[in-house]
């Protein structure tokens, strides 16, 4: 299963190229950008399950780093500010990690 089952390549491709500066990528924007927004629960619980590459039901810190990589291959790196501000966004019970309960959007 690819990301691409459930979003437009061209989405993913807007939605990375408005947040290629440094410090520029806000979740929100990204998620509707890429059309993640509109999905239904089902199809968002997929992609979360692709984005926890260690499969732990939970996507940690250095796997939201990496988040934008998961959507494109070429794609940079999240900064250390905007690794935090991520976590602490999507981090619903404070355990320094964004669990399933609905916290990626």
């Amino acid at each position: 299963m690819a990301i691409t089952d459930f979003l437009a390549a061209s989405d993913i491709s807007s939605a990375i190229n408005a947040c290629k500066a440094k410090d520029s990528f806000s979740p929100k924007t990204f998620f509707a950008t890429v059309g993640l927004s509109k999905r239904s629960l089902s199809e968002i619980e997929k992609v979360f399950k692709m984005l926890d590459q260690d499969k732990s039901g939970f996507i940690e810190q250095d796997e939201l780093q990496l988040f934008l990589q998961n959507f494109s291959k070429g794609a940079r790196a999240l900064t250390a500010a905007e690794t935090k501000a991520f976590l602490v966004a999507g981090d619903m019970d404070g355990d320094g990690k964004i669990g399933w309960e609905g916290g990626l959007l």
